[in-house]
Order: C-alpha cells, then sequence, then structure tokens
C-alpha cells in the first residue's frame, strides 16, 4: 500500500491513496475510529481530503499512512435500485464504440453491482464504478448545453446520474425518475460514497 500525505493550507489534509478501493478503505476506518481534529471526509477517486479543526500530530499522520478498515458491506445486500428508460441520445453511440448490441448495453448495465466511489461535479452526482469493463467510453467530443436531470451516463469507467438540468458531457443511455439531491432529506443526496447501486430496466408493460 502507497499513501502520501500532502498539506493543503492549515486546516486541510489531503491523503493520496493507492486506489478508489484504498481511499474508501482508509474512510471506513476514520468513520469507525475517527481523529478528534477531523471534522469532515470527502473521497476523491484516488484521495480522501480531511477538513482539520486542528493540527495532527506525527503519530496521527504516520497512522493515516497504514490505517485501513473494510469499507462497510451492509448496502451491498441492500442497493440502492434505480429504474431506468434505456433510450438515451448516446445509446448508438456506446453500442459502437463497445461492439455491443442496445439490449447488450443494457444487460451489462444491468447486471453488475455499481458502487459510489465519490461525489462532485454537482451536488448529488455521484460516481459509479462497476465490475464490467466493457462499458468503458470516452466523454463526448463536444458536450451538450444541456442534460436532463435524471439522464443516465457513461463516461471511462464511471457511471452516473445527473440530479439536474446542466451541462455535460457523459454518453447518455437513458433515464430515471429517481430524485437524487432533495434538501429537505437528510443528508439530501441519495448516493453516498461505499453504498450500492442496482440499475434496473424500467417496465414498458
Amino acid at each position: 500500500m502507497t499513501r502520501r500525505l500532502l498539506d493543503c493550507g492549515e486546516s486541510a489534509l489531503l491523503v493520496e491513496c493507492a486506489d478508489l478501493a484504498d481511499a474508501l478503505a482508509l474512510k471506513a476506518g476514520l468513520d469507525a475510529r475517527p481523529m478528534e481534529q477531523v471534522t469532515e471526509l470527502v473521497p476523491g477517486a484516488r484521495t480522501l481530503l480531511l477538513r482539520l479543526d486542528g493540527a495532527l500530530s506525527a503519530g496521527q499522520r504516520d497512522d493515516l499512512l497504514t490505517r485501513t478498515t473494510p469499507p462497510r458491506t451492509h448496502q451491498a445486500s441492500e442497493p440502492v435500485t434505480v429504474e431506468v428508460d434505456y433510450a438515451g441520445e448516446d445509446l448508438d453511440e456506446v453500442a459502437e464504440l463497445t461492439g455491443l448490441t442496445h439490449d447488450e448495453v443494457v444487460t451489462v448495465h444491468t447486471g453488475q453491482l455499481w458502487t459510489v466511489g465519490f461525489c462532485g461535479f454537482a451536488p448529488g452526482f455521484a460516481y459509479l464504478q462497476g465490475e464490467d469493463d466493457r462499458l468503458r467510453v470516452p466523454r463526448r467530443s463536444t458536450p451538450r448545453k444541456r442534460v436532463p436531470p435524471g439522464a443516465v451516463g457513461l463516461a471511462d469507467a464511471w457511471s452516473g446520474i445527473y440530479p439536474r438540468e446542466g451541462p455535460g458531457g457523459w454518453q447518455l443511455i437513458g433515464q430515471t425518475g429517481q430524485t437524487l439531491w432533495d434538501l429537505a432529506s437528510s443528508p439530501p443526496a441519495l448516493l453516498q460514497p461505499g453504498m450500492s447501486v442496482r440499475f434496473v430496466e424500467r417496465s414498458t408493460a
């Protein structure tokens, strides 16, 4: 395991991790045994940002380089289910890029468990990592000025759901009516790092 600590001013510390699994494992370790100076944990694809209200000791810094706890798996048996109408504007292009048929794209997308790695880009937007690499596709060469809320997309190794209308460059394969961001809920974001997600095709019957 290789990690690196980078100070971000006087109130934050960035831990560079080996990969996403390592970042989530470190987060789980800090959730299980918090450091009193840490006020917030913000995971990234290969990083974990610690917001601090005090300096960490040398021993605590050393602990961050080795601490690990397997991410909690209680959500793995209870994934968030997201119903999708697979009629996205880029379904043809995704099929061409992957060498799959439309039905095979849907089968691969629904046939695996996705894990929330981190959130960003927009409130409620979760980057989902899958188990099957066949849907790895590039972002669009020209981003759209408007992507509707609930659009389900692919970009590189990730899948994601746009929580609200806005610009975006992901390849759109479907649409869901699921609410991803609701200020009346606690927490407002439906999907949190470490959660599992299962996509299912919406029935047209």
